[in-house]
């Protein structure tokens, strides 16, 4: 689908896309090439669609032979993506909320949602993007890569390192369960319409086990959050509200940080190594 063809049936539709739900669709057949090229994406793969608008990127995931559930929020589009290519059985669309419907942690039938050997591939509205990672990495059994576009801050924010001004709460979610892979920058001109914001793909990849798991997850979550809601404060003095001085004394000595170390500093690994001493301890 190109760009003509898109504002034809919007116009014939008289659909007018709106800025409350993200709604810029990516049109130019190189870039859509090149996400799915970056996903590696095989014939038999599973993949999970957010988004899929008029179903241009799924067009082309239908086309290496994969098996596509696309999630689509707006209600007039969903009757016009099944009319267009919903006559397939490797296509399942449901017509959801994505972000509320994977914070439910069971399917329809009741069964834990189990991501294994799903590959994600969408262009994800702006506007939930970082919540839809954010709850892909917390799943019980997250999917084996992640390749979306989304906002070229947040793809920063995402291949952050320690010591920069982008590393941060995102940065920490994402790692604890993805390596971050390559990515590449889309020209705004690919879009209909075009966003006011600069663009980027980027693909996640599964680690084989994440930095903690179990309680130790959980800490560590919290220690992030904690960490960076007072970023420009030492780490020991925002942690001494959850726990007890002589714990953070004996990790600090243990992992080797410095007493004057900042949130901004800390790298993934280490904020598992404080989560796992930690999290032997009931905050108080």
């Amino acid at each position: 689908m190109n760009l003509t063809e898109m504002r034809a049936l919007l116009a014939a539709e008289d659909i007018r896309l709106t800025r409350s739900l993200g709604q810029n669709f990516l049109h130019d057949g190189n870039q859509l090439r090149r996400i799915v090229a970056l996903a590696g994406i095989q014939s038999g793969d599973k993949v999970l669609e957010i988004g899929p608008g008029l179903g241009p990127l799924t067009e082309h995931l239908l086309a290496t032979g994969a098996q596509v559930l696309a999630i689509e929020k707006d209600a007039r589009l969903v009757p016009l993506l099944r009319r267009r290519i919903g006559g397939t059985n490797a296509l399942t669309i449901v017509e959801a909320d994505a972000l509320r419907w994977l914070e439910n942690p069971n399917d329809e039938e009741g069964k834990p949602r189990d991501w294994t050997d799903w590959h994600v591939v969408s262009n994800l509205p702006y506007s939930v993007g970082s919540p839809i990672l954010v709850e892909l990495a917390h799943s019980l059994r997250p999917p084996r890569t992640v390749t979306v576009t989304l906002q070229s801050e947040v793809v920063d924010r995402i291949r952050a390192k320690a010591g920069t001004a982008e590393f941060g709460v995102l940065t920490l979610l994402l790692a604890r369960v993805f390596t971050i892979g390559s990515s590449f920058r889309i020209p705004a001109t690919c879009f209909f319409p075009a966003p006011d914001v600069g663009s980027a793909c980027v693909r996640l990849e599964r680690r084989a086990e994440p930095l903690v798991s179990g309680l130790a997850a959980a800490t560590y979550i919290r220690i992030v959050k904690s960490a960076f809601s007072q970023r420009r404060k030492q780490l020991r003095k925002v942690l001494r509200f959850n726990w007890p001085e002589a714990a953070l004394a004996d990790a600090w000595n243990t992992l080797a940080l410095g007493p004057e170390v900042r949130p901004e500093v800390v790298t993934p690994e280490h904020f598992a190594l404080l989560a796992e001493r930690l999290s032997r301890l009931s905050a108080p």
